[in-house]
């Protein structure tokens, strides 16, 4: 494959990898809004981690990809990102569920300049004229929003502060993309068995008391959550960084218009207001990172 076929085929991966995210995912859990959050939350492990399993299996790397855990470093964070992508997973499914995908879209928005704070107070990383302004300007539309609805936004800032210290997590620990999923879902295993059997004896579980359209939606948990993983990591090894980083605010802008134009969610002047801010910082921080050819990405996972 020439090089041009090989950065076309990446673009493709990339963006159906990101308009998976923007709107199947989100849809999915709209469609499934009536099933407990847990449940959903439950099916993704459970679905998930076989699939990841059996691909892993003919990549041949399910050994070396728990070898990993024989570092007590890499070990201990991968418990620690674990812990930030369930509180993610929990967290969207909460904002799509209840109707506050807006939220959801703004978090993501703001998540890439967390991390580039998060480089500067956690890593040393100097910060650039241009990205100390958009990590100010979208301070400015948080605070703004905490103000004008006398509340801390905290879908938005929840997701945008832990998909940003996941990001940083895996940074350091260096572990493949499904690798270190496939880890992470292996360590909530016990808990969402758990979680099951107590939904089985409270005859609460939507697994066997829903009809087979709800059985067949949480037993696709898994395949929602993991093709588009594999799209991105797809893509991602065929383009430049920074390529793939201008790429990612395809899903909050989808989710943003699914919000907005499909699921009707409130869109007034204080929203106006707040996205007009953000969309600022992270124009900003795009030119930015397209000028030092420099971007934080990982996948969204959500």
């Amino acid at each position: 494959m020439n090089q041009i076929s090989k950065s076309s085929a990446g673009v493709l991966f990339a963006i159906s990898s990101y308009l998976w995210w923007a709107f199947a995912t989100p849809i999915y859990f709209k469609i499934f809004k009536e099933v407990p959050i847990v449940e959903l939350v439950i099916w993704r492990v459970l679905s998930g981690l076989p699939l990841l399993l059996i691909i892993l299996f003919f990549r041949k790397n399910i050994t070396s990809c728990y070898k990993v855990l024989c570092n007590k470093k890499t070990l201990l964070l991968l418990l620690f990102s674990t812990f930030l992508i369930s509180v993610n997973w929990t967290v969207y499914v909460i904002s799509v569920v209840t109707d506050r995908l807006l939220d959801s879209s703004l978090g993501f928005y703001i998540s890439p300049l967390v991390t580039v704070a998060f480089g500067f107070l956690f890593l040393g990383e100097r910060l650039r004229k241009l990205q100390i302004i958009a990590v100010v300007v979208a301070f400015i539309g948080v605070a703004y929003l905490t103000i004008s609805q006398g509340s801390l936004p905290w879908i938005s800032v929840t997701l945008g502060f832990v998909f940003a210290m996941y990001g940083l997590v895996r940074k350091v620990m260096g572990v493949g993309s499904i690798e270190g999923l496939a880890v992470e879902m292996t360590f909530t295993l016990p808990v969402c068995i758990a979680l099951q059997w107590w939904l089985f004896s409270t005859e609460t579980a939507e697994i066997i008391a829903g009809n087979w359209f709800i059985t067949s939606g949480l037993l696709l948990g898994g395949f929602v959550t993991i093709v588009p993983l594999l799209l991105f990591v797809s893509g991602a090894s065929r383009l430049k960084l920074s390529s793939v980083g201008i790429l990612q605010y395809i899903s909050p802008t989808g989710q943003f218009l699914l919000a907005t134009l499909i699921f009707r969610e409130h869109f007034g002047l204080t929203e106006g207001v707040v996205f007009g801010l953000i969309w600022v910082a992270v124009m900003l921080y795009s030119f930015d990172a397209w000028r030092s050819s420099s971007v934080a990405v990982e996948p969204m996972i959500e």
